[in-house]
């Protein structure tokens, strides 16, 4: 990771997002405790969670809107408009308020899902090739680590100074990400592609993940996955109070152990990308989570320490894997569109996963579904790794023949994205 950061136009971006990611991971959160505190209702709680989530839906005519502009600019002004988002905040005082509440929950997750799909784009541009994995790894055990301290930290801040207050440092936190964000240098623009028609272009990221191999078993076997993972959600608490015999409270601390376990997944991940692979990285993120869903069906703090730490080794192996995949998979000027049918792809059944294991848990033993978790995590993460080959480690790559005639100048390496798609009728044919 050092050799990425030692890149003074990723350092300034690193700085960017930490401070867009620190307002992230206080926001959340705190949004659902002000409607807590609003309503006195649980459920209108958990709604906040939902409002976010519910954009997703949107993430195609998202990724066409951000593939329409160049990547730079068009992250400056998505963190300067989700800095304005969060105004309506300052004008809720009380229950009657709480629509606004939601409203801003909603802007603030399509907001999230544009942020993620240029910023995808802008790393493409900036970092070369072999050093994506190194990229994603940083980003990821930064995200890690800011989960040990952003939604207790947001939480205490509420407290303290108020729903207010707390908007204006997350506005502050975007507005500063904007800032360094004019200081990187301008990308080279990538090629001009043919435009098709809006219906078709919409389509397009979807279009290219089905139709790369890589990509395809990524999201099959990420996916099939993502149908039980979600049931921990509901399960840890089950487990807490069922298993150990300990008040809710005691979750948070093994939250804690889960982020120390992704800050280690996240500084593993690039190495572990150049000696497996992209799949094979995904593979072993998934896996994972197995042995620990199957550990968590036994009550024991100690089994459940490592299984939790262990689960959150898993989450930054399949984050790095996946989208180191899809940056190196996929042409430029489809970059957008292809991370943001990934969030759709991937979040859809995690988000249905979840309500499902809310429900199951009222009435299946807590044990049982663990043991479904875990078994059907092995099997998905079974199928992930006979695909490992679909994205072999760089050293493992053969060099790939000229295509064409001789060409009129000595042209730049390519990269296995380009390589991929210079056959194949997913992508828009150049000018």
């Amino acid at each position: 990771m050092r050799t990425v950061l030692r890149r003074p136009d990723f350092r300034l971006l690193f700085g960017g997002l930490l401070a867009s990611m620190t307002a992230e991971s206080i926001l959340l959160l705190a949004l659902a405790i002000w409607v807590k505190d609003l309503t006195g209702s649980d459920g209108l709680a958990g709604a906040t969670i939902f409002a976010v989530i519910a954009p997703m839906t949107l993430a195609p005519l998202v990724g066409w809107f951000v593939d329409r502009y160049p990547r730079r600019p068009f992250f400056l002004a998505a963190n300067l408009v989700t800095a304005v988002l969060l105004t309506p905040l300052f004008t809720v005082r009380d229950a009657g308020d709480v629509w606004l509440v939601y409203l801003v929950a909603a802007l603030y997750g399509l907001s999230y899902i544009t942020l993620s799909a240029a910023l995808s784009g802008l790393i493409r541009q900036l970092v070369p090739v072999e050093l994506l994995a190194e990229a994603n790894g940083v980003l990821q055990t930064v995200r890690q680590g800011l989960r040990l301290i952003g939604p207790l930290a947001g939480a205490a801040l509420y407290a303290a100074i108020g729903g207010w207050a707390l908007a204006g440092i997350g506005m502050v936190g975007f507005l500063t990400a904007a800032a360094v964000v004019t200081a990187l240098p301008t990308p080279q623009p990538a090629p001009p592609t043919v435009r098709l028609r809006w219906p078709a272009e919409l389509g397009a990221g979807l279009r290219h993940l089905a139709g790369e191999p890589a990509l395809r078993r990524a999201l099959l076997g990420y996916g099939l996955g993502s149908l039980v993972m979600g049931f921990s959600e509901s399960l840890i608490f089950a487990y807490v109070d069922q298993g150990l015999d300990r008040d809710a409270a005691f979750v948070g601390v093994l939250v804690t152990v889960q982020g120390v376990g992704g800050l280690l997944g996240g500084l593993c991940s690039p190495a572990l990308v150049r000696r497996l692979g992209e799949v094979g990285t995904l593979a072993a993120g998934v896996a994972f989570f197995g042995p620990a869903a199957l550990a968590l069906a036994y009550p024991d703090l100690r089994l459940g320490v490592a299984a939790v730490l262990l689960a959150g080794v898993s989450l930054p192996l399949t984050m790095v894997g996946l989208h180191t995949l899809i940056q190196r998979r996929t042409p430029p000027g489809l970059v957008g569109r292809a991370a943001a049918a990934t969030e759709a792809v991937v979040g859809g059944p995690q988000a249905f996963s979840i309500g499902a294991g809310a429900l199951l848990v009222g009435f299946v033993d807590y044990r049982a579904l663990f043991a479904l978790v875990g078994v059907a995590t092995l099997i998905a993460g079974g199928y992930l790794w006979r695909g490992r080959h679909l994205s072999a480690p760089p050293g493992a790559r053969p060099p790939t023949p000229p295509t064409g005639p001789i060409l009129p100048a000595p042209r730049r390496p390519a990269d296995d994205a380009d390589q991929q798609v210079a056959t194949g009728s997913h992508r828009s044919p150049r000018r």
